[in-house]
């Protein structure tokens, strides 16, 4: 059996774009994208501040915009979801992306406002391991990602829920609305049903990764920066989440998401199992990231995972209580974490480093 392909080059500022460019071919986009639909880009607005690491980077949705191109694939959208603490109209201008949209002319839509598309139940064709012990009523999915190629722009960091978090993840944000978070404690269960649906209702899946600065620690937002200098691409979201973890130093087999979705052959995460095309010596580097909590995630963690305390979580996050919690999660994420940790680290790498630097060259 053919082995799933992973690309992975080591860039640098001067050659990020033209780098990506060549990821995509060597990592099959054409194949792997029907060119008569219309692609959705999936950008990562973790956070709506700019931290690095943390968000699809400007010269990554660049770089994958003129790839598809390349492919013949002109019929690009970008698809925005929003998060009970994240809001995406100021992620899109703070992290630059606004520019890159009309420079190619790729109008912007968001999956949350009824004048770009709807929510319709969804019967899957398998047994979910988890949507329907969340969402007991049904699982509804928005009706314009169906038919449709998606591509989506993850980044190389680690994940207090999720231990590591990348193309999986990614689609965690476009298929689920904003009450996804009940989905927490089944977090590795739910990805893996999502892949599976994503398999069924899209025309072609592909993912482009950014590690030019990668994030360690308690991620997703307040990870540590780190320069790294890889990219990376694949049509398989599996195999990419592999490569990406083992980088990282996580074994994939301890990975539930991944060790789940190549058991159903979802696809690949037996690092055996994948070809590395491009610098594929970079693939054996081991970065020893650990994973860590925050105030908020620590909190989080005890009332989603298993403790005593996770019986209280339907009190907490199914009433109006949860919006305790989410006011407390954005005024310590932004108003004091951002303030005071933040900005002087966001400084540091706009200054000191090469990706940083390249950063501040893209218009607002």
């Amino acid at each position: 059996m053919a082995k799933a392909v992973v690309a992975l080059l080591r860039t640098k500022p001067a050659t990020v774009v033209e780098d990506y460019r060549r990821l995509c071919q060597l990592a099959g986009l054409e194949k792997a994208l029907d060119a008569s639909r219309t692609t959705i880009l999936k950008d990562n607005i973790t956070w709506h501040n700019v931290f690095p690491g943390v968000n699809t980077t400007p010269w990554q949705l660049e770089g994958t915009i003129q790839a598809l191109h390349d492919a013949g694939l002109r019929d690009l959208v970008a698809v925005h979801n929003h998060t009970v603490v994240t809001m995406p109209e100021k992620g899109e201008e703070d992290l630059k992306f606004k520019p890159i949209y009309h420079k190619y002319n790729i109008p912007v839509l968001f999956n949350f406002k009824d004048e770009h598309m709807r929510w319709i139940d969804y019967k899957p064709s398998f047994t979910p391991l988890a949507l329907h012990r969340v969402f007991p009523d049904g699982i509804k999915i928005p009706d314009y990602f169906i038919g449709k190629n998606i591509v989506h722009l993850p980044t190389v960091k680690t994940h207090s829920y999720t231990t590591y978090t990348g193309a999986m993840k990614n689609a965690f944000g476009g298929l689920l609305n904003k009450h996804r978070h009940y989905t927490h404690t089944w977090i590795h269960e739910t990805l893996v049903d999502l892949l599976a649906i994503g398999r069924e209702i899209h025309t072609g899946m592909f993912a482009t990764m950014d590690g030019t600065t990668a994030g360690s620690g308690p991620g997703p937002r307040t990870v540590r920066p780190h320069d790294k200098n890889i990219i990376l691409a694949s049509a398989d979201q599996v195999a990419i989440d592999s490569v990406a973890a083992k980088l990282m130093g996580f074994n994939w087999r301890e990975l539930p998401c991944i060790a789940l979705a190549h058991e159903r052959k979802l696809g690949v995460g037996d690092p055996a199992e994948i070809e590395i095309v491009g610098d594929s010596a970079v693939a054996r580097e081991n970065w020893h990231f650990e994973v860590g909590v925050n105030l908020a995630t620590g909190t989080g963690r005890l009332l989603w995972h298993d403790t005593p305390l996770k019986h209280l979580q339907h009190l907490f996050f199914h009433t109006p209580l949860v919006n305790l919690f989410i006011f407390a999660s954005e005024f310590y994420h932004d108003k004091i974490w951002y303030q005071l940790k933040g900005l002087p680290i966001v400084r540091q790498w706009e200054t000191q480093s090469p990706w940083g630097q390249l950063f501040t060259r893209y218009p607002r």
